[in-house]
């Protein structure tokens, strides 16, 4: 009998080493997948085989993993439709590239049936894409379609839920089981479970939605967006907050909150929890439970006491004075203080365990948030606290860069959206692109380059918030005349410009068609000045990022600009305290005429300007490279065209970076009185024509760009002294009040 249970045992024993030997080793793989989770996998380390992690699985790779090729299954068609129904979509088994081959990547939206109503918040996104390069009324061009049915709000209990989706969109001919779809969604279930269901059959369509769980998530074929509010604006949008005044920031706040506290419910388990890191003084965390019909059937003991501290502060005060602001999950993963947070450079400290942030897959989240535990709330106020402050500020510098980049408006999350998808096409399916990171360490990558798209400009200039910028500008003369007597203005205008202690160098952007005269011939200068001739002739090229220009500031000059050393200097000295503007002198401004229902363009001397002339005028040099790289060929090329309106597509692209306007700074009345002269004899500023042309511009960038960028200003900068009844030895720059 021993001897039978010994061989019984052994036999047991050697089935198990046979079955770990020949399969054991995708046993433990499953095994630790389905414990660890699918957000653990970004986590294992460099020594893991992760090739099957891909965002793209060929059909072999997929039937190896689990699909018997020995199924009922008898066609690549079936083999994709259960991929689908197990969550395996990806890009290359529930995409068809063939319709994006033979004209481009473009879009189109059904069209909108009489009488039906969409929501605020879809009509922008609608609105965004019929406005974007890739939109298309013709269905036969297509590459991706998107519904006319509004699903944002996929809630039972909203009064904006669509009912029998599934009935419209399964008789239109184009639905196809949603193959090569966009459907876009920012609420998903209902009380009291809040699921991610959207209570329709989605097909084979990509979701593009707000507060995504990892666990749904289908990397490299769905796009987590976030959750944005129906006052969301559809372009432009706000600034974000931080800028060199408010930095090295020391906020009045450690960490805050301010919101909903769940009683029941899921979600209730992290809000009624926050209140053990609140202690009065460097951390706020408030909620209230005065919210929902029945609040009141739930009140515990502490619900009025937190009601009393919630409406004892202000939710902006809150926002704006603090470096670090609580995100915790609502209802669903996402929160709309979590764009709130970005805008205000509030770092967002994240308490929602498995949420799929937006736009994951391109942007590295780790330098712009804290992603917390809600298990570990209690750890959360140690961990804040022991974070270096220069990593705050570069933390807070990214939180703008996103911001501006990726969600200051409707717009600019749908184009992220469509660029995500655009750019995994046959194109880099020809060059074995397809499994490369679209977006370097985060962020857009140069091949946005050929997109042309005004509205994916890269804020690079974040990073000169609350930076010193350099203490010397680089002088830039656009010459356009030929050279023929030393008393021309240029000379004089080289002498003043370098007499400049600030000045570091001089080119000479030579654009005559006759050839420049020998460096004898040009005024001696203690700096270099260096001249470079401009072969192509073309007015856009005064903004090129010429090699030549070594400082951060550029001093952008006519040939006839009059200036002296003073206004020089001052000017200079101001930009060094708004250097992501443009300061300078002469002043113009543009408005809306009702009668011609455009906008017209004003050299009135007005106390209300929205443009500074680059003639005299000081900015950084990164503009030129935005200028050249990043706005659309066809405005260069008009400008070009009219030789006449660089100077205000330059205002353009500023306003539209900054949100803000230029700076006007005091200035000579000899200049003031040249200016005068020149509008009143010389026949270019006088002539209809110029003003028709500048006119004629306006409204072209502002169609082009889709909304007009630059802001009003009544704000001027004077010299310390200046008009002031004081003696002229008192006053630095004294000469600015002569006649």
């Amino acid at each position: 009998m021993q001897t039978r249970k010994k061989y019984i045992l052994l036999a047991f024993c050697a089935s198990w080493l046979l079955l770990f030997y020949l399969g054991g080793g995708q046993i433990r793989l499953v095994k630790f997948l389905s414990w660890r989770g699918a957000k653990e996998i970004r986590k294992w380390p460099l020594w893991v085989d992760r090739h099957f992690l891909s965002s793209f699985a060929s059909l072999e790779e997929l039937v190896s993993n689990g699909l018997s090729p020995t199924s009922s299954l008898t066609s690549k068609r079936d083999i994709k439709l259960s991929i689908y129904k197990n969550g395996r979509c990806r890009m290359e088994t529930c995409f068809d590239f063939s319709k994006c081959e033979k004209y481009g990547f473009k879009v189109y939206i059904y069209p909108r049936e009489s009488g039906y109503k969409v929501s605020e918040s879809y009509q922008k996104i609608i609105t965004s894409i019929e406005e974007s390069r890739y939109f298309t009324s013709n269905p036969q061009e297509a590459c991706l379609f998107v519904l006319n049915i509004d699903t944002l709000d996929r809630d039972q209990l909203s009064i904006q839920y669509v009912h029998n989706v599934n009935e419209k969109i399964q008789d239109h001919p184009l639905w196809n089981d949603g193959r090569n779809h966009l459907i876009f969604n920012l609420y998903s279930g209902t009380w009291p479970n809040y699921t991610e269901d959207l209570g329709l059959n989605i097909g084979q369509a990509v979701l593009a939605k707000a507060s995504f769980s990892v666990e749904n998530f289908r990397p490299g074929f769905d796009i987590s967006i976030p959750l944005f509010s129906k006052d969301h604006p559809q372009k432009g949008g706000e600034r974000g907050h931080l800028t060199h005044k408010t930095v090295p920031c020391k906020s009045k706040y450690l960490l805050v909150f301010k919101g909903k506290r769940y009683l029941t419910g899921i979600g209730s388990d992290t809000r009624n929890a926050l209140h053990h890191v609140h202690n009065g003084k460097d951390i706020i965390s408030l909620t209230t439970c005065k919210h929902g019909k029945d609040w009141k059937k739930h009140k515990d003991a502490r619900c009025d006491k937190d009601n009393d501290d919630y409406e004892r502060f202000d939710y902006q005060e809150l926002l704006h004075n603090s470096t670090f602001c609580l995100v915790p999950r609502g209802r669903r993963l996402g929160s709309f203080r979590f764009l709130e947070a970005l805008q205000t450079a509030c770092i967002p400290v994240l308490l929602s365990n498995g949420w799929e942030l937006p736009f994951s897959e391109v942007i590295n989240w780790s330098k712009a948030v804290i992603v917390g535990d809600e298990r570990l709330l209690l750890q959360v106020p140690s961990i804040v606290r022991s974070i270096h402050r220069e990593k705050i500020l570069a933390f807070q510098q990214h939180t703008q860069f996103l911001w501006m980049a990726y969600f200051s408006s409707v717009e600019k999350i749908v184009q992220t959206t469509l660029e995500k998808l655009c750019y995994i096409s046959p194109r880099q399916k020809k060059n074995n692109q397809t499994n490369q990171p679209l977006w370097g360490g985060g962020e857009f990558v140069l091949q946005m380059l050929e997109t042309e798209s005004f509205n994916i400009i890269l804020l690079v200039l974040y990073s000169i918030a609350g930076l010193s910028p350099m203490g010397e500008f680089t002088a830039l003369i656009y010459t356009v005349s030929p050279l023929t007597s030393q008393s021309q203005p240029i000379m004089k205008l080289i002498q003043a410009v370098s007499k400049s202690t600030f000045c570091a160098q001089i080119v000479i952007l030579w654009s005559c068609e006759k050839p420049p005269p020998a460096r004898s011939k040009w005024p001696q200068t203690s700096m270099p000045l260096i001249l470079i001739e401009e072969r192509r002739k073309k007015i856009s090229s005064r903004f090129f990022p010429h090699d030549a220009i070594v400082t951060d500031a550029v001093l952008s000059l006519n040939e006839d600009t009059i200036m002296s050393t003073n206004e020089v200097n001052f000017a200079f000295v101001v930009w060094q305290s708004f250097p992501d503007r443009i300061v300078g002198y002469p002043a113009r401004s543009h408005f809306w005429d009702s009668n011609k229902g455009e906008w017209g363009y004003t050299s009135k001397w007005i106390n209300q300007y929205s443009m500074v002339l680059t003639e005299a005028a000081f900015y950084h040099r990164y503009y030129h490279y935005l200028y050249t790289n990043y706005l659309p060929s066809e405005l260069r090329n008009l400008t070009d065209h009219l030789s006449n309106c660089e100077d205000i597509l330059m205002n353009f692209l500023v306003s539209a970076v900054t949100k803000l306007p230029p700076i006007k700074v005091t200035q000579k009345k000899q200049m003031k009185d040249v200016l005068m002269q020149q509008v009143s004899v010389s026949p270019q500023w006088s002539s209809l024509e110029h003003f028709s042309q500048r006119q004629t511009c306006i409204n072209k960038f502002v169609n082009s760009i889709g909304f007009m960028p630059l802001i009003y200003s009544q704000f001027r900068l004077d010299p310390v002294l200046f008009k002031d009844q004081v003696s002229v030895r008192r006053k630095k720059y004294r000469d600015l009040e002569k006649p």
